[in-house]
C-alpha cells in the first residue's frame, strides 16, 4: 500500500504541472489573440494614434507594436500635412488642375467647372474618361493609362468640353507623373485655347469634324494633291476666290488666280508649284497681289504654301493658307504716303524733300549730272492769314501749290518746307533752264488772284537758286545757300536770284544777325510775353489732362499782338538761343502758376512746348527740377510738349529727360503727330501720355475723307498704346463735331478760344 502511494504522488504532480502549463498557454494565447485583434483594428481603420493594451502575457509584443504605431502615426501625420499643403496649393491655382490615379483623387474649382460639375463630390473617385464627352472617353482613358504606366504617350491632348448647356470650351490637357499618397499618380492640367463658343443644338452636338473646324476660321484654306488638283476649299477660300467649292474641285489654283508683284506688276512664281517642287514651305512676298481670273478683282494677300506628307513620309499634296490684307495694306500705303507728303497741299514734305536732296548731292559729288535747288518764299501771305484766318491761308496755299506743280516738269520734285515756304529740286536741269522755270513760277503766281468771300488778294513769290555740283557741300549748306539767295531776291524785289557767296554774307548780316541782336536783347530785357490758349475736354467724363497751352510772343511796338515765334525761331535755332528762350518760358510759366496768375481746374495741367535744342541740353533737366523747388509748382500741374523731330534728333537725352520727369509726375505730349515718318518706331520707347494730331489733319476733317481715315488710324493707335488724343487747330463747328465723333479726348483751336495774355485767359473744363 505504501509503495503504491509512493508511485501515485509523483504522477499526480506531473499531471498537475501539465494542467497548469496548459492553462498558462491558453491564457497566453488568448492575450496574444486580443493584442493581434486590436492591432488589426488599428491598421484597418487607419487610427494610428490608438495603442495595443500592454497588460498580460503579450505585454512585450504590445510594447513593440505600440512603438511601431507611434512611428507610423508620425509619418502619417507628415504625409497628411504634405497632402493638405499640396491640395491647398493646387486649389488656389488659376489653371484647372487635378490629381488622378485610376480615378480622380483631387480637383480644384477651375477643373470642376470646365467639366460642367458643381462640386468635387460629383467627380471624386470617377475616372476622367467617364466625365468627359463620349467622343473623347476612349482617347482620354488610353492616354492616362499609358502615362501612369510610364509608357510612351503624347505630351498633351486637345479636348472639347461643355462647361454649361450654352457653351463649349476648347482645352489642352497636359499630363505628368507625380508621387501622391505613397504611390504614383498623374497631375492633370487643362488650359482653355480660346474664347468659349455657343453650344450647338442638341441635334448638332455631335463632334465637329476637322473640315467643319476649317470652314469656321477666317483665313482662306485650300488643299491640293501632289498633282496640284484642288481637293478642298473652306468657306473663306470660296469667298476670296469667288468660286464655289464644287466648281473648283479637281482644277488647279493657277486656273482661278494669278500672282503679281504690286510694285512693278510682274508675274510671281506660282507658290503651289514651287512648294510641291521644293517640298518646303513657300511664303509669298509682302508685295504679293492676287488677281482673280473670273473678273477684275485683285487682293493684297499674305500666302503660305506648306507640303503635306502621309504616314510614310511621302509627299501627298500641299495646304495653302491665304489672308486678305487689302485693307491693311491700303492703310499702310496711306500712312506711308502721309509720312512723305504734306497733308495740306499734297506736295512732298520737308523730310522727304531733304532725303531726295541727299541722294542728288551724293550723285553730284561723284560728278553725275546738272541739278538745281530752288527755295521759294511767298510774299504778302501773312496778310491773308491775319485778315481772313487760317482757313483762307490754307486754301490759298493749296492753290499756289497746284500752280507751282503745273509749271515745272513732271520729273521735278516740289515740296512744302514749312509755312509759306516751298522747295524745287530740278534734277538733270542746267542752270539756265532752271532760271527759266523759276521765272515762269514767279510770273504765274504774280498773275494769280486769290478770292476769299468778299476779298481779293494779290500775292507774289521770291525764288533763290543754287546749283548742285561736285563742289557742293552738305545738305545743310545747300539749303542755307538757297535760303540766302531767296532772302536776297526778297530784299531786291527781283523775285529770282542765283546764289553767290557774297549773298550768304549779306543775308546773314542783314537778316538773321538782326534777329540775333533782337533776341539777345529780348532775353536780357524781358521783352517776351506769354499767352495761353484753352484746351477743352471733348466730354464730361475726362477729368484730367492739359487745360491750357502756353504760347510765346516777342513784344514789338510796331506790331499790335507781338511777333509770332515763326518769325524769329529760325534765327534762335541757328544761333543756339532756343535753350535760353525755353528757360525763360519755363521760369515765367512756373512763377505765374505758383503765384496764382494761372488758375487750372482740379486735376488739369499746363502745357509748355520744348525745342529740340533744349531736349539736347543735359543741364536743362536740373533747371526744371530747381524750378519746381523754388516756385512750389507740383509736377502733376505740368505737361511738356515735344515734337517728333526734336525727340529723334536728341533721342538719348530726350529719353532720360522724359523718363525722369514722368517718374516725378509730369505728363508729356507728342506734338504735331503724323507730320513725320518716325512716329511709330519711337512711341513705344517713350513715357508719353498724349498725342497731339497735327492741325493739317483737323482743319477740313468734316469733308476730307483722307483726313478722316488718318485721324481714325491715329486714334486707334493711341488707344492701343493707352494714350489720350488732342486735336489742335479746331477752327469751325464742323471740325469740332467731327473730331468729337471720332473719339478724340481734347480739343484746341480758335473755335474754342484764341490765345490770350495770361491775365485774361480762362481755363475751361469742357
Amino acid at each position: 500500500m505504501e509503495g503504491t502511494f509512493t508511485i501515485v504522488l509523483p504522477l499526480a504532480l506531473v499531471v498537475l504541472a501539465l494542467i497548469v502549463l496548459l492553462v498558462w498557454r491558453e491564457r497566453k494565447t488568448a492575450s496574444m489573440k486580443n493584442a493581434s485583434d486590436e492591432l488589426d483594428t488599428i491598421l484597418r481603420t487607419g487610427k494610428f494614434a490608438a495603442r495595443v493594451p500592454s497588460g498580460g502575457a503579450a505585454s512585450d509584443l504590445a510594447a513593440t507594436a505600440n512603438r511601431l504605431l507611434e512611428h507610423i502615426a508620425v509619418r502619417d501625420l507628415q504625409i497628411k500635412e504634405r497632402e493638405r499643403t499640396l491640395n491647398g496649393l493646387l486649389g488656389g491655382l488659376h489653371e484647372a488642375v487635378a490629381v488622378h490615379r485610376e480615378a480622380i483623387l483631387f480637383a480644384n474649382s477651375r477643373f470642376i467647372a470646365l467639366l460642367g460639375q458643381r462640386s468635387l463630390q460629383n467627380i471624386i473617385g470617377c475616372p476622367l474618361s467617364e466625365v468627359v464627352p463620349r467622343d473623347y472617353r476612349e482617347l482620354v482613358g488610353e492616354h492616362l493609362s499609358r502615362t501612369l504606366a510610364n509608357e510612351p504617350a503624347p505630351e498633351r491632348l486637345e479636348l472639347e468640353l461643355q462647361p454649361s448647356n450654352e457653351q463649349t470650351a476648347r482645352v489642352e490637357l497636359s499630363v505628368a507623373r507625380m508621387d501622391y499618397q505613397g504611390g504614383p499618380a498623374l497631375l492633370l492640367t487643362m488650359i482653355e485655347m480660346g474664347p468659349r463658343a455657343q453650344s450647338a443644338t442638341s441635334v448638332q452636338r455631335g463632334r465637329a469634324t476637322a473640315w467643319q473646324t476649317l470652314d469656321s476660321i477666317g483665313e482662306a484654306i485650300v488643299t491640293v494633291d501632289a498633282n496640284e488638283c484642288i481637293e478642298y476649299l473652306n468657306h473663306a477660300a470660296e469667298h476670296l476666290l469667288g468660286v464655289a467649292a464644287g466648281q473648283a474641285l479637281g482644277g488647279s489654283l493657277a486656273e482661278l488666280v494669278s500672282f503679281i508683284d504690286e510694285a512693278d506688276r510682274r508675274p510671281l512664281t506660282d507658290p503651289v508649284s514651287q512648294c510641291l517642287t521644293t517640298r518646303s514651305r513657300v511664303t509669298l512676298g509682302r508685295r504679293g497681289l492676287m488677281l482673280v481670273r473670273d473678273g477684275d478683282r485683285e487682293h493684297s494677300v499674305e500666302l503660305t504654301a506648306s507640303p503635306l506628307k502621309n504616314s510614310r513620309g511621302e509627299l501627298s499634296g500641299a495646304v495653302i493658307v491665304m489672308r486678305d490684307v487689302s485693307e491693311l495694306r491700303g492703310l499702310t500705303r496711306q500712312m506711308s504716303y502721309q509720312a512723305t507728303h504734306d497733308a495740306l497741299t499734297g506736295l512732298t514734305n520737308r523730310h522727304e524733300f531733304e532725303r531726295r536732296l541727299e541722294e542728288v548731292l551724293a550723285g553730284a559729288h561723284v560728278g553725275s549730272g546738272h541739278h538745281v535747288l530752288c527755295y521759294l518764299d511767298l510774299d504778302r501771305f501773312k496778310a491773308v492769314n491775319d485778315t481772313s484766318g487760317h482757313l483762307a491761308g490754307d486754301s490759298m496755299l493749296r492753290e499756289v501749290a497746284a500752280i507751282v506743280k503745273e509749271t515745272v516738269r513732271d520729273s521735278d520734285t516740289v515740296g512744302r518746307l514749312g509755312g509759306d515756304e516751298f522747295g524745287l529740286l530740278l534734277v538733270g536741269c542746267p542752270l539756265e533752264k532752271a532760271r527759266q522755270l523759276a521765272d515762269d513760277v514767279v510770273r504765274k503766281v504774280s498773275e494769280y488772284r486769290f478770292v476769299w468771300r468778299d476779298k481779293i488778294f494779290a500775292i507774289g513769290v521770291s525764288v533763290g537758286l543754287v546749283e548742285i555740283s561736285r563742289a557742293s557741300g552738305s545738305l545743310e549748306e545747300a539749303m542755307s545757300a538757297a535760303d540766302s539767295a531767296c532772302y536776297v531776291a526778297k530784299r531786291q524785289g527781283n523775285h529770282v536770284h542765283v546764289y553767290s557767296a557774297h549773298d550768304e554774307a549779306a543775308a546773314r548780316h542783314r537778316g538773321e544777325i538782326h534777329w540775333l541782336q533782337r533776341l539777345q536783347a529780348a532775353i536780357k530785357e524781358n521783352r517776351f510775353e506769354l499767352l495761353a490758349q484753352p484746351i477743352v475736354a471733348a466730354n464730361e467724363f475726362v477729368t484730367d489732362g492739359p487745360a491750357l497751352e502756353v504760347l510765346l510772343r516777342l513784344q514789338d511796338d510796331n506790331v499790335q499782338d507781338g511777333i509770332a515765334p515763326a518769325e524769329f525761331l529760325r534765327a534762335a535755332e541757328r544761333y543756339r538761343l532756343m535753350t535760353d528762350v525755353d528757360r525763360w518760358v519755363v521760369q515765367t510759366a512756373f512763377t505765374a502758376l505758383g503765384r496764382g496768375g494761372i488758375r487750372l481746374p482740379e486735376g488739369r495741367s499746363l502745357a509748355i512746348n520744348l525745342s529740340g535744342q533744349t531736349l539736347g541740353d543735359p543741364q536743362f533737366l536740373e533747371f526744371v527740377v530747381d524750378c519746381f523747388d523754388t516756385t512750389g509748382v507740383t509736377p502733376q500741374q505740368i505737361c511738356f510738349e515735344v515734337t517728333e523731330s526734336s525727340v529723334i534728333v536728341n533721342i538719348e537725352h530726350a529719353r532720360r529727360f522724359i523718363g525722369v520727369l514722368h517718374g516725378m509726375g509730369c505728363r508729356f505730349a507728342l506734338d504735331d503727330f503724323g507730320r513725320g515718318i518716325s512716329s511709330f518706331a519711337n512711341l513705344k520707347n517713350l513715357a508719353l501720355d498724349y498725342l497731339k494730331i497735327d492741325g493739317s489733319f483737323i482743319r477740313n476733317l468734316a469733308s476730307d475723307h483722307v483726313n478722316q481715315a488718318m485721324v481714325a488710324a491715329m486714334v486707334k493707335l493711341a488707344r492701343t498704346l493707352n494714350f489720350k488724343v488732342v486735336a489742335e487747330h479746331v477752327e469751325d463747328d464742323s471740325a469740332l463735331e467731327a473730331a468729337r465723333r471720332m473719339g478724340v479726348d481734347f480739343l484746341q483751336g480758335f473755335q474754342l478760344g484764341r490765345p490770350q495774355p495770361l491775365a485774361r485767359v480762362v481755363a475751361r473744363t469742357t
